[in-house]
């Protein structure tokens, strides 16, 4: 019977975890986790949902907010596409000795990688971090995949974005031009 419970959990996880890229309401509700063998439900916090509509600009937008954590995909028309978690620029980076929060305001892309793009910075002094799909938006500051998408901001100022979320945006949302708008901290 546990074993069932525990398949049956693991399935939902799955379920769930591919509804990050839709606007499917099951996407918030909470999810039973396995302690000790045993299922438990435990009320989890939503991840932040951007609004479904924002007015229409004529333009497809990415919308960043280092506050929720979050990035949201606009349509033309103002609906929202997509969106999923994100880790922005922290406080402070030791290896620099300086604030490295990611600079807000409205952008644009004016280049894309690929899946092996890397940075020619960090970790400094060599560079070779691997930034997959990245989609830079202002002199150095890219939004790209990572492997480390904490609740928190926590890079040298990029927009980090799971793996498949880069790749979703890279491959089906975003081009040359398209609208970037970081949100102030």
């Amino acid at each position: 019977m546990k074993l069932a419970i525990k398949s049956v959990l693991l399935m939902s996880s799955v379920m769930l975890a591919g509804c990050a890229m839709n606007n499917d309401s099951s996407f918030n509700q909470s999810v039973p986790t396995v302690h000790d063998n045993t299922a438990v439900a435990e009320p989890q916090a939503p991840p932040y949902e951007f609004p479904s509509t924002r007015t229409p600009t004529g333009n497809k937008v990415i919308i960043v907010d280092p506050n929720e954590h979050a990035w949201g995909a606009y349509g033309p028309d103002g609906v929202l596409v997509a969106q999923g978690p994100a880790s922005t620029g922290k406080g402070y980076c030791p290896d620099l000795g300086r604030a490295c929060k990611t600079p807000s305001g409205n952008f644009a892309v004016y280049r894309k990688g690929s899946a092996d793009c890397e940075s020619s910075i960090f970790p400094i002094p060599e560079g070779g971090a691997p930034m997959p799909y990245c989609m830079f938006f202002h002199g150095g500051y890219a939004l790209h995949g990572s492997d480390h998408v904490p609740n928190y901001n926590a890079s040298h100022g990029c927009v980090r974005l799971q793996p498949s979320d880069a790749q979703w945006l890279s491959s089906n949302f975003v081009t040359v031009g398209t609208k970037v708008k970081i949100l102030p901290y």
